[in-house]
């Protein structure tokens, strides 16, 4: 295909996105499963190019920027109080997979090797990352349990790919030593946190020089590609390393960027991440016709697979729900000084902890990645597809049906005693006022900014008296902000008239229209955070 023809064909896959995403929100379905059928109905119209996705060009495009954008985000805090659980998850439940889907493979497939089938083990082992994600997103979760599938989703790439990493040298050679491949473990896991906590410091410090917003914007891009990159140059694994980074500049963002920067950057990330993600199950739909070919040209039977690969798909979901459901009431039940600060859930919580544990691209990437002279490596390559397919329509459909029906309430790690947002807000507005006093202040004892001092006197009461009502202030605050909002839209009616007039200059406009949007921006968040607590 030409360079003019591969264009051609990324702008086609844009616009199946918004058709797609736009039945997705008509049908009330999840844009995830959609994106993925009409990535199947693409590939079986006649006349469309091949699309078999290169392994380490999709690992590289995707996985990063997604990974950063996640890491970014997280909170650190929820994170590290998390910790015990998510490695359960990224480290145990990854593993204990592995060896359940081997197991039952070489059971159903007996003709496969001991390491292909470890391997399959491998590439199914975690959920994916942007999976997770989407179907997460718009959910009503406990945050406490969005922390440990988003923190889970973050780390647990890295196991699955050292142990794919192990079982495909285990098939090459014909030798596996548990010893050295634990010390490989640590040294990729390790080396990967180390090396992305080292880059994303260094990033950070580089990035807070600059002043320009696409430069800072730009860097931010660099940093989650540089972070894997190095990872990978280094030897260890670039997926921790960029998570590391990406959490080290999440941390520092506040101190290092200006507001401007941090707005222009969201809404940067926010449309990329949104594109990545929609092409990604586009991607696992297209390459449909690839794995047909390869099944073609190897003579390999999908009526034959199919029992195998419904074994193998099960095992995948009832392992997870055999690790979850063990790790998470038998600690608790051992030690009641775990139970004491974090008791027992309720049983929906691993119900859907463990629904939640889609597959996605980066295990088809992994499996694309396997040399061609490993044995069985068409067959992991559609039993890969087959059951990423199955977990994608089937778990992604049915998690928010089951959301809504389970009960999860009384989810939720003790901790130390925090300050309320209206508490926050006194703090806040009440060092502004101080600061705003002693700039103001002159050596005389007047006042250079009275009007300033007032103003900001004016809005540290308010918080105090928002504070002090517990609530019953909240229907004026609504009314506060309608009104502002009422307000702009008049004032915005009013200079575009005067633009198209030809009375002020484009430059003029843009400039006011920026400050109304701020403004605007801060009114619809709070309407919108009022009518989802009503």
């Amino acid at each position: 295909m030409s360079p003019s023809g591969q264009f051609e064909l990324v702008l086609g896959l844009m616009a199946a996105v918004v058709v797609l995403e736009l039945a997705a929100h008509r049908l009330r379905l999840p844009p995830s499963a959609v994106l993925v059928v009409g990535g199947i109905a693409l590939a079986l119209v006649p006349g469309l190019p091949d699309i078999t996705p290169d392994p380490d060009l999709t690992l590289l495009l995707f996985l990063p920027p997604l990974l950063f954008a996640s890491a970014y985000f997280t909170v650190w805090s929820d994170f590290r109080a998390n910790l015990r659980i998510i490695l359960q998850l990224a480290v145990g439940a990854v593993a204990f997979t592995t060896l359940a889907v081997g197991l039952v493979a070489h059971l159903v497939m007996p003709s496969l090797p001991w390491a292909a089938c470890f391997a399959l083990g491998a590439i199914l082992s975690p959920p994916d990352a942007v999976a997770a994600k989407a179907v997460l997103k718009g959910l009503p979760l406990p945050s406490r349990l969005v922390t440990l599938l988003e923190g889970e989703s973050l780390v647990n790439d890295a196991t699955g790919i050292v142990l794919f990493r192990l079982a495909v040298t285990a098939g090459l050679t014909g030798s596996f030593e548990a010893g050295p491949a634990v010390a490989e473990f640590l040294r990729l896991s390790i080396g990967g946190v180390v090396a992305g906590v080292l880059f994303g410091q260094g990033a950070a410090m580089l990035l807070g020089r600059l002043r320009d917003v696409s430069l800072s914007i730009v860097g931010t891009f660099l940093a989650a590609w540089g972070s894997y990159m190095a990872g990978e140059a280094l030897g260890v694994s670039g997926v921790l390393a960029t998570v590391g980074a990406g959490i080290v500049m999440g941390w520092r963002q506040h101190a290092l960027f200006s507001a401007l920067v941090r707005t222009h950057a969201h809404a940067v990330w926010n449309l990329v991440v949104f594109l990545l993600e929609s092409l990604v199950f586009i991607i696992i739909g297209l390459s449909l016709r690839g794995v047909l070919a390869r099944m073609a040209e190897g003579g390999v039977s999908l009526t034959s697979l199919l029992p195998g690969i419904a074994a193998i798909a099960a095992t995948m979901i009832l392992a997870r729900f055999a690790w979850i459901f063990p790790s998470t009431y038998i600690p608790r039940f051992l030690l009641p000084s775990l139970r004491r600060r974090d008791p027992y859930p309720s049983v929906a919580v691993p119900v859907i902890m463990s629904w939640a544990g889609m597959r996605g691209v980066v295990s088809l990437a992994v499996a694309l990645s396997i040399p061609e002279a490993f044995p069985g490596r068409d067959v992991i390559l559609v039993t890969t597809w087959a059951v990423i397919l199955v977990s994608i329509l089937v778990q992604g459909t049915t998690l928010a049906p089951l959301v809504r029906a389970m009960r999860l309430g009384g989810f939720a790690l003790e901790r130390r005693p925090t300050l309320s947002e209206p508490e926050a807000r006194v703090r806040m507005a009440q060092a502004a006022l101080e600061a705003m006093r002693k700039r103001s202040r002159t050596p005389d004892g007047g006042e250079r900014h009275p009007r300033l001092v007032e103003q900001y006197g004016r809005r540290a009461e308010m918080a105090v008296r928002f504070k002090d009502s517990n609530g019953s202030l909240a229907d004026d605050r609504r009314e506060h902000f309608a009104a502002v909002l009422a307000a702009n839209r008049a004032a915005r009616a009013e200079i575009l008239k005067l633009h198209r007039s030809g009375r002020i200059h484009d430059s003029v406009l843009h400039q006011l229209e920026a400050e109304l949007d701020l403004e605007d921006l801060t009114a619809e968040r709070v309407l919108s955070e009022t009518e989802d607590g009503a």
